[in-house]
């Protein structure tokens, strides 16, 4: 009877722990909008001054 009386002991923590499900998340609550820069702003990709940011040893070396 003692072995049914601490089972009935821990079902009912584990109820009061585990019995309920978390409440839901809003879809709102879970995005953030930011608004994007315009194209050809500071961040635009300039293929003619990549080579700034270009590095080779054997350049770098006078090779």
């Amino acid at each position: 009877m003692d072995k049914e009386l601490s089972t009935d002991t821990a079902a009912a923590a584990r109820h009061a722990r585990f019995g309920k499900l978390p409440e839901r998340i809003r879809i709102e609550d879970t995005v953030e909008g930011v608004k994007a820069a315009p194209s050809g702003g500071a961040n635009a990709y300039d293929p003619a001054g990549s080579w700034k940011f270009y590095s080779c040893l054997a350049l770098d070396l006078g090779l």
